[in-house]
């Protein structure tokens, strides 16, 4: 008998139990806070920071998007195509334009890579996230993070 003729025959197994180790599927459960991705993580952790600085601040505020982008865009300077060879932003304050809202972005990974520990993004988001919030005001970085 052939090959294609018996794989026609027989029914399909859809997952396989390789080497009888069991289904593949996920670690945790979906209801336990180690199964959230990084980037999830992240996100937790800016709306952690903003939620103090939104309650003081809501109505100057009510025209400001929050946003989080994993890598800044990379501009290239000029027609020769050289990449500036600056610092990596963490965050960036986009103005106002005519069609949208002024939004901050903050960039995942550069902040990541520039942490200690969890307990050390926390703080460095927070302080991130005021810095720009004040600028964004027009106020001074410890007026913003007062209260």
């Amino acid at each position: 008998m052939a090959r294609g003729s018996q794989r026609q025959n027989s029914p399909r197994r859809r997952n396989r139990d390789r080497h009888g180790r069991g289904l593949r599927g996920p670690l945790y459960p979906a209801t336990l806070p180690a199964a959230r991705s990084r980037a999830e993580r992240f996100d937790a952790l800016v709306i952690e920071a903003l939620e103090p600085i939104e309650a003081r601040w809501r109505t100057e505020l009510t025209q400001l998007d929050v946003a989080v982008d994993d890598v800044p865009e990379v501009q290239v300077e000029g027609e020769d195509g050289v990449v500036e060879d600056g610092n990596v932003p963490l965050a960036r304050l986009l103005p106002t334009g005519s069609d949208n809202r002024a939004r901050i972005v903050l960039y995942r990974r550069p902040l990541e890579a520039r942490a200690k520990d969890g307990a050390d993004l926390a703080d460095l988001v927070h302080d991130v996230l005021v810095e720009q919030v004040a600028n964004y005001l027009g106020l001074d970085p410890d007026v913003v993070d007062e209260g």
